[in-house]
């Protein structure tokens, strides 16, 4: 008998008088100790999907169909049940721990109440779980953490008390749900490692949902994949893999960043220089604030960028990659020259800093964060054109116009608000926003992190060719090291806060010379399968 079943399973939302559909007859199976992957860009039904499975799903949603789980129907089933289901026998795992997290409890105090709810553990026994729970899902010296807020944690150590709490009572199943897309890639092997581990540990099925194939085939027996609410495609990962039969599956499958980008000029200008930049923030300790250390963020980087090239920064989260960034925009203090355009910057004050910027712009990962939720497209593509003191009124409407065409969004849109645009347009917004200024140098932040593989291909796309254009400078800040390959001429990895390797992509991806840079090209590269089950059913 399956451990869970879905079948001919609908889901709508009832929002201002609309019905919107978001599942369509959607059927499928997990079996005990398998791993089934739920696949698909954003808005394909995924996470609503394993959500309308315990009851989650809000009061505006209709749910029609049957979704079992030992045999027990969870649609139509008491909240009473549903709360004994929930984190009991079925657990989820979420995509940021940061919003999943309460920030104002301890580590400790957020695993009790799992164990509390489900079991009536607490004092001692309790404590004593949760040691062990943290043990297992490797998080080093676990005594010390215990008092720990969220925000004390890495990202990886978040994502592992998320695990721990998931696991607190003995689940039969865990719902995964992207569990890893904000990782480093160091980060998210170990991640994937310690599921899979977990999974053939404790005997448990996993349902995991991503827009990742790369991870699909590391760690899942078979494959769902969605499109618009509906399965199109579903059966063993490697069949799928290796003969996709739909043309969403084949479009998937080929969406990943390809090609190089164009050679740079011979004569190009230099445009950025840095010598023995550092960023060191002071530790102040006792009454009088005196500084007793430093945290040594960034530590002598040297680089060099022409106009039209892109220098791509690598490394794991905390390696001082977006320090170094925002250390030669001048948005935080440093210590060593940087040059820009043969000017040495580093001692400018703000006022002679500010005809700089315009030349000097920056896009960040997440587009929703960095776009006001009050403001239309026009204004905040405008912005900047007012600071630096282009009229407003026709002219800005019609540059605003024109930057949109260019980055592919359609002028007729820019009363809407940020909300009403997908995650790839909002992405393009943000671009707009820095294009409109026609800057020389552009820093991006993980611009591509947060978004669908086929999204990441256009945004690359769009990147190479607006560069292709303008002859561009590319700052490129991300720990997705395909999306790098297929960006940047030049590569730094950092590890630290020191640059442990500094040279052409050709030379950084086919022949690393650390150890720390071979690490992250396996991790990123490496197709093995993780933790998946073989035929006749145990995890191998």
């Amino acid at each position: 008998m399956s451990l869970l079943d879905v079948s001919n399973l609908s889901v709508s939302f009832r929002q201002d008088g609309r019905v919107i559909p978001a599942v369509r007859a959607v059927s499928f199976s997990v079996q005990p100790g398998e791993t089934v992957a739920l696949v698909g860009e954003s808005g394909s039904g995924k996470s609503v999907t394993a959500l309308s499975a315990v009851g989650l799903l809000p009061d505006s949603a209709d749910v029609t169909g049957s979704v079992t789980f030992s045999g027990a129907q969870m649609i139509g089933a008491s909240q009473a049940e549903l709360r004994r289901v929930r984190g009991n026998d079925i657990s989820f795992v979420f995509q940021e721990p940061m919003t999943s997290l309460n920030p104002l409890h301890t580590v400790e105090k957020q695993i009790t109440e799992a164990l509390a709810l489900h079991q009536g553990l607490g004092g001692a026994k309790a404590r004593a779980r949760v040691l062990e729970l943290l043990d297992k899902v490797g998080i080093r010296d676990a005594e010390r953490r215990l008092n720990a807020f969220p925000h004390q944690l890495s990202g990886g150590q978040r994502q592992r008390v998320m695990i721990a709490m998931a696991l607190a009572n003995g689940p039969h199943l865990l719902v995964a749900d992207e569990p890893t897309t904000a990782l480093d890639v160091t980060i998210q092997a170990q991640i994937l490692e310690l599921l899979a581990d977990l999974k053939r540990d404790e005997g448990m099925a996993m349902l995991f949902i991503t827009h990742d194939l790369g991870i699909v085939r590391r760690v899942a027996d078979r494959v769902c994949v969605m499109q618009a609410g509906e399965i199109v495609e579903q059966g063993p990962t490697d069949q799928v893999f290796d003969s996709p039969q739909h043309p969403y599956t084949q479009k998937l499958l080929a969406a990943e960043p390809a090609g190089q980008p164009d050679p740079v000029a011979t004569d190009a200008a230099p445009l950025l220089e840095t010598d023995n930049l550092r960023v060191w923030f002071p530790i102040h300790r006792g009454f009088l604030r005196r500084t007793v250390g430093y945290v040594k963020a960034v530590n002598d980087a040297a680089i060099r960028l022409h106009a039209g090239e892109t220098l791509g920064i690598v490394g794991e989260s905390g390696s001082g990659k977006t320090t170094l960034a925002l250390a030669v925009m001048r948005l935080i203090a440093s210590q060593g020259p940087i040059r820009f355009k043969g000017r040495d910057i580093a001692g400018w004050r703000a006022r002679q800093l500010r005809p700089l910027r315009r030349e000097m712009q920056i896009v960040f990962q997440d587009p929703f964060g960095s776009l006001s939720p009050r403001m239309t497209v026009e204004e905040i593509i405008a912005e900047g054109l007012g600071v630096h003191g282009v009229p407003t009124g026709g002219e800005q409407r019609a540059l605003v116009a024109e930057v949109m065409e260019e980055v592919g969004l359609d002028p007729t849109m820019m009363h809407r608000y940020p909300h009403e645009f997908s995650g790839g347009q909002r992405q393009r917004i943000a671009i707009a926003r820095a294009m409109i200024l026609r800057p020389s140098l552009l820093v991006l932040d993980e611009p591509t992190s947060a978004l669908d593989m086929t999204v990441q291909v256009q945004i690359v796309d769009l990147l190479r060719a607006l560069q292709r254009k303008y002859g561009l400078a590319y700052l490129f800040i991300s720990h997705d090291l395909r999306v790098v390959r297929a960006m940047a001429h030049q590569v730094v990895v950092m590890k630290e806060g020191d640059v442990v390797e500094y040279g052409s992509a050709q030379e950084i991806f086919d022949a690393p010379r650390t150890d720390y840079t071979r690490a992250l090209m396996a991790a990123a590269f490496d197709m093995r399968t993780i933790g998946k089950t073989d035929t006749t059913g145990p995890a191998v």
